[in-house]
């Protein structure tokens, strides 16, 4: 038996309504592999990307860049996660509600003064969490560069997540599959099932706002089967 990476990507159009972008199978933890995913995405129409979503992957955030050329957002979940295992259970309390007055200011510039008083708040007592701040300022705000209105819904990972789990759950009632063409006609069928109702239901980011982007955000993110 052998584990395979499945990869799903899905964006917000200019029309504000997401959709499936693709669907890969492969080795995840490789950047040749994210390069040639993003490529194919590349080939089947894919373009004027202004925001990637994504957790800190090496090979994806590389890839990004080398294909793309988008900005990158990392996910706010996961690195919140990650930040406070940096410091010990009594003080996460306290960390988290100092961290997250950095994301209610009202655009990018303030949003970049306010981590970096946060940080030098959290060195004397907590310089590994401080130091993670120092390295992940740009790439954790990058979101409020975007409309107020899209704020909420491009800072983390949490949509594709969700329909990460449908996806492992429909393949957990198969189990082992006997091929990768079995996983993709499975994993293939629910995407489509969930791309037809995305486009029957609200705009998932208002229409008259998408002109401010100029274009639509991709949103990556890895799903081990």
């Amino acid at each position: 038996m052998v584990s395979v990476a499945v990869i799903i990507a899905m964006g917000v159009n200019a029309e504000g309504r997401r959709e499936i972008l693709g669907l890969g199978l492969g080795d995840s933890e490789a950047q040749v592999f994210w390069v040639e995913f993003l490529r194919s995405l590349r080939r089947r129409g894919l373009a004027r990307v202004q925001l990637v979503i994504s957790d800190a992957h090496e090979g994806l955030t590389a890839a990004i860049e080398q294909v793309l050329c988008a900005s990158w957002q990392r996910c706010r979940v996961h690195f919140m996660r990650n930040l406070l295992a940096c410091v010990p259970k009594t003080s996460q309390s306290l960390v988290g509600t100092l961290v997250r007055q950095v994301f209610v200011q009202p655009d990018a510039k303030s949003a970049r003064t306010a981590w970096r008083q946060v940080a030098d708040q959290l060195r004397p007592r907590f310089p590994k969490a401080a130091e993670l701040m120092d390295g992940a300022e740009t790439e954790v705000v990058a979101h409020l560069n975007f409309p107020a209105a899209h704020r909420v819904k491009i800072h983390s990972t949490n949509p594709l997540e969700r329909l990460n789990k449908e996806v492992k759950r429909r393949a957990n009632v198969v189990g082992i599959f006997p091929n990768e063409a079995s996983i993709r006609r499975l994993i293939g069928a629910v995407l489509m099932e969930q791309n037809e109702e995305w486009q029957l239901q609200h705009r998932y980011l208002p229409q008259h706002t998408m002109t401010e982007s100029s274009a639509g955000t991709a949103d990556l993110a890895s799903l081990p089967a």
